[in-house]
């Protein structure tokens, strides 16, 4: 699968498929093969999925000072124009967007910004707002740095990006940054300029995010619908592939 260079960053994209396209965002610890049970579905159904690692994740280059990148107020803005690009370099004209926690700030963020490019959005255990600073929620949420991880998360994460700098990558992602900042994170004055249909998916037994942010995200939206997902931790595209992709596949039904 081919590299792009994006504001001289060498991103990593992979297609799959014809007909409408969709572009599938990964969290803020993911990448690309974070939807391998998600993107099958939708290529046998007839949608062309466009994924891609954002810069720093996975097999996409970190460049200069992805440290102060990450925990910069540019992140999100940054994330948004990224995606603009590749949209260009790749000659996508509307398309739909699925995003996964951290990618589902990024695919409002472009929601809004370009709401004529954007026939729906679905994103799945994304944050709301919050209640004290990103910094000391995930201190509370991610104590453990990477070496004191279980061997699978740990071998996961090696797989994602690779053996020289999971390790490195696990422990900056786990402290603060990315689409969610190390302030008060909140959503709900962005969330009514969302114009395109918006299918809000949410767990019901997620570590990080209670189910009340799923809620509150879709009463925000004036176009939005919501589905819970019973028995379900925060990865939902991992833990119900089956129920996820039949209700994004439905949604988009309506929606085409």
């Amino acid at each position: 699968m081919p590299f792009t260079n994006i504001n001289g960053i060498d991103i990593y994209y992979e297609t799959h498929g014809d007909g409408d396209t969709t572009i599938l965002l990964h969290h803020g610890f993911g990448c690309t093969k974070m939807w391998h049970d998600i993107y099958p579905p939708l290529v046998g159904k007839g949608y062309r999925v466009v994924m891609y690692d954002r810069r720093g994740y996975g097999q996409s280059e970190k460049g200069t000072d992805f440290q102060g990148f990450y925990e910069g107020d540019q992140f999100r803005s940054e994330s948004v124009k990224d995606l603009s690009t590749l949209r260009e370099i790749l000659d996508i004209d509307c398309f739909h967007i699925i995003g996964h926690c951290e990618g589902g700030v990024i695919g409002i963020e472009y929601a809004v910004k370009y709401p004529h490019l954007v026939k729906t959005l679905v994103v799945s255990s994304t944050q709301c707002y919050s209640t004290m600073t990103m910094a000391e929620f995930n201190r509370q949420k991610f104590p453990k740095p990477f070496r004191d991880l279980g061997p699978d998360l740990r071998k996961k994460f090696v797989d994602w990006h690779g053996k020289d700098r999971a390790e490195s990558s696990y422990d900056q992602f786990r402290k603060y940054g990315g689409a969610y900042g190390k302030g008060i994170f909140d959503l709900r004055g962005l969330l009514p300029s969302a114009a395109c249909p918006t299918l809000v998916l949410y767990p019901d037994r997620s570590f990080l995010f209670d189910v009340e942010q799923g809620v509150s995200f879709y009463r925000h939206l004036p176009k939005g619908e919501l589905a819970i997902l019973p028995g379900c931790g925060h990865n939902t595209y991992e833990e119900q592939p089956k129920e996820y992709t039949r209700l994004v596949l439905n949604f988009l039904k309506r929606h085409h």
